[in-house]
Formats: C-alpha cells, sequence, structure tokens
C-alpha cells in the first residue's frame, strides 16, 4: 500500500535526518546502560483502538539501525486494531531497539491517528459519489508520512505539492485580476512551458461558478465555504463539465450533508492538521 511518492529513497532520507535529530552524537542513556552485545525482545501495544499505520515503516526504521533485528508484524497498514492488541513483536539488539523506538512511535501514532480520522470521516460519506481528498495543510517535512496515512485510511491525495497541479485559489484570481484573467494566463502559461498539468479553480459563489464555466479549460471548480444549498445548485449548474469539490470546515457533523448535494471530492484540511495521535506503546517483553 506504498504510493508512487513514498520511495525508497525518500524513506532512508527522511529516516536518516529523523535519527540524525534525536541520536545526535550518540544515545547516551542507552550507551551507558546497556552492554553492547545485549539482544532482547519487546513489543508495540495498542492504548487506543483505530485504523494502524506505519508498518512498513517501522521495519524500515529498526533496520536501518540493525539489519540482525526480527520482525514479526501481527497487523498491517490499514487493520483496524483495538486497546490492547500487540501489533508488532521485534527482537535483536537491544541498543538499536532503544534508539529506534522514539522515531518508530512518533510516526506511527501520528500516521494512524490520521489514518483513523479518515476512515471515520470516509464511513460518514460512503454511499454518495463523494471521494475524501487531503490538502497541502501538512506538517512541513512529514508530508510524505501524513499523505501515506490517508491512503492507508482510504482517502484520496489531492496535488502532493504546488507542482504537480495548478490550483487557482481567491488570492491567485484576486491578484491576477479576476478568474478569467487567472484562467487565461494560466492556459499561455502552460502552452509555453509545455507542461500537462490539470487547472482548478476556487469559487466562493454561483456567479465565480459561471465565471469559471464560461472562460473554459477548468478541470475542477472549488465550491469553497458556500451554503449546502449553493453547492447543490453549482453540481447542477456545471451539469458534468467540470469535477467539483468542496472545501471549507467541513468536520464530521457536516460532511454527510455535503456529500449529498453531489459533489465529486471534499477536502478536509483537518486530516492532517488538527490530528490527535493514536497512542501505542513499545514493551520489553
Amino acid at each position: 500500500m506504498r504510493p508512487a511518492y513514498v520511495t525508497d529513497e525518500a524513506l532512508d532520507n527522511f529516516i536518516d535526518l529523523a535519527l540524525a535529530e534525536d541520536l545526535g552524537d550518540g544515545d547516551h542513556s542507552t550507551l551507558a546502560s546497556v552492554p553492547e552485545t545485549a539482544t532482547n525482545a519487546a513489543y508495540l501495544i495498542m492504548k487506543e483502538s483505530g485504523v494502524i499505520a506505519g508498518m512498513e515503516l517501522a521495519a524500515r526504521i529498526f533496520h536501518k539501525l540493525d539489519q540482525g533485528i526480527e520482525l514479526e508484524p501481527l497487523a498491517q497498514d490499514g487493520d483496524y486494531v483495538h486497546r490492547g492488541d500487540i501489533i508488532l513483536r521485534i527482537k535483536g539488539n537491544a541498543r538499536a531497539i532503544l534508539s529506534g523506538e522514539r522515531l518508530l512511535l512518533n510516526c506511527m501514532q501520528r500516521m494512524s491517528g490520521i489514518a483513523t480520522k479518515t476512515a471515520d470521516l470516509t464511513k460518514l460519506i460512503a454511499g454518495t459519489k463523494a471521494k475524501l481528498l487531503d490538502t497541502r495543510k501538512t506538517t512541513p517535512n512529514l508530508r510524505m508520512l501524513e499523505k501515506w496515512a490517508v491512503l492507508i485510511g482510504g482517502g484520496v491525495n489531492h496535488r502532493y505539492g504546488l507542482y504537480d497541479m495548478i490550483m487557482l485559489k481567491d488570492n491567485h484570481n484576486d491578484f491576477a485580476g479576476g478568474i478569467t484573467a487567472a484562467v487565461t494566463a494560466t492556459k499561455a502559461y502552460l502552452k509555453e512551458t509545455g507542461k500537462d498539468l490539470k487547472i482548478e479553480v476556487e469559487t466562493r459563489n454561483l456567479k465565480e461558478v459561471e465565471e469559471a464555466l464560461a472562460v473554459g479549460g477548468v478541470d475542477r471548480i472549488m465550491l469553497d465555504n458556500m451554503s449546502n444549498a449553493d453547492m447543490s445548485a453549482a453540481v447542477a449548474l456545471i451539469a458534468g463539465r467540470s469535477e467539483t469539490e468542496a472545501s471549507g470546515g467541513i468536520t464530521e457533523r457536516t460532511i454527510q450533508g455535503v456529500a449529498e448535494t453531489g459533489v465529486d471530492y471534499i477536502s478536509v484540511g483537518a486530516l492532517t492538521h488538527s490530528i490527535k495521535s493514536l497512542d501505542i506503546s513499545l514493551k520489553a517483553e
């Protein structure tokens, strides 16, 4: 369940930087107290129920510290696990286990919190055509893990960064002189540079939806902070000529009603920017 942007190189770079941040010139607590050749066993135990994410990353972290560590996964990414479940057994060099513990837990707890939130919201829109999207509202340098966790939880990734899709938000449109000017300039830019990027335009009302349709060449129209009635009207007005995306402060309480307006996508920044990590512990056998 690894997306294309989660490459071996990207994972290794992330782990190297994260370990360097944590270990510095050495894990002196461990170096001082645990013999170099000590071998021990440990396990990961859930202290909360939810969707687990980061199992593949866990193995990579430990093997970065010691290739000889043995891992027995008892759950897979995307599984719903319960409080008290043991999800991974670990055996090997004690120093390596202790030095990797905090990085492992920090990553898995946050990823699992995101996957759980994503799964919960996805259930609320089941039976509609809408798909749940993440956003770029991610923690700097953790976007790869956070967007990966959204996929594990059953959501869909929006653009990964500023480079893989054109999104003309309200400030772009206002700075450019309006939606028509912004889209016209964008189409010229794409032609000039030879880039094949989809264009999304943010709209705030039905008048702007009409303008986005009139200028043409827009692949997706975002309906930002509109009422459900206006979104329903916008979906009818667009009539399949562009994809539609609802956005703006959507919560567990409101998402079902938004989905029922007929939009294709619902983007929720809170999937990554306002997440409670899932509680997981590593314990010695």
